[in-house]
């Protein structure tokens, strides 16, 4: 096993171990306030693991307080925003790979040719990603990964799942995240390990700075995690059905 499979094997561990433990959840029916008519179902959250979960959610919580979140203060402190703006350029053009394979595995081959034209543009007249010209050039950014795929192809959500280090997650979301590590991304193609880390701790700290906004939100919730749960739930059905989801009824489970 080589060093890139040895550092992605705590990964499936974790998520093989979710998998054994998911549950089945019923359905319940919405109610028209104005008339006894049923409108729709509704899933109910799918959190039989909220034990577990919320350890994890602490825990997160409290390597974001301590570490992730100051860096990230002092690093839009100290880094010019048209900087910061190019560096999260950059990473998001080598996520264009990804997309285009997804789009291709979700049957999506004009999204696939935007997306790769997308990268080409923004990798060669936009200096490896750090301008964003493609967007100008009316080539609309698109959002897929491997979770969305299986989605696409049927598979059940599972139950929500909060991964250590990795953050709010469902089965289906966490075992798609094996493929892109090993397969598709591009920050683990670098054979130089102190390269490779450099690009995977800039990459998280600049995210992290794009973000820092939820954290007043989340200090205004009851119940923060409650609230992590239900918005990473809407985002997930929005990307997996291409900002239309459908009524409950007919959402991927």
């Amino acid at each position: 096993m080589n060093k890139q499979n040895k550092s992605r094997l705590l990964v499936a561990v974790l998520l093989i171990g979710a998998l054994a433990a998911s549950g089945c959840a019923g359905h319940r029916k919405l109610v028209s306030p104005d008339a006894d008519t049923t409108l729709v179902d509704d899933p109910p959250v799918n959190d039989p693991l909220e034990g577990f979960n919320r350890r994890m959610f602490d825990f997160n919580d409290f390597l974001d307080r301590k570490l992730l979140r100051p860096a990230a203060q002092g690093y839009r402190n100290v880094v010019p925003t048209p900087v910061r703006r190019g560096i999260g350029n950059f990473f998001r053009n080598l996520l264009e790979p990804t997309n285009v394979i997804n789009n291709l595995l979700q049957g999506k081959p004009e999204q696939a040719v935007s997306d790769l034209w997308r990268f080409i543009m923004n990798s060669t007249i936009g200096v490896i990603g750090f301008r964003d010209v493609a967007t100008a050039m009316g080539l609309e950014r698109h959002q897929e990964d491997f979770g969305q795929t299986f989605a696409v192809w049927g598979f059940g959500s599972g139950p929500y799942l909060v991964l250590p280090f990795l953050g709010p997650s469902n089965v289906r979301d966490g075992l798609g995240l094996i493929p892109y590590y090993v397969y598709t991304d591009p920050r683990l193609i670098v054979e130089d390990t102190i390269t490779e880390v450099a690009l995977i701790s800039v990459n998280v700290v600049d995210t992290r700075a794009q973000l820092l906004s939820t954290s007043r939100v989340l200090e205004l919730q009851l119940d923060p995690y409650v609230f992590t749960r239900e918005a990473v739930r809407q985002r997930r059905l929005d990307l997996i059905h291409d900002g239309n989801p459908p009524l409950p009824d007919n959402e991927f489970q």
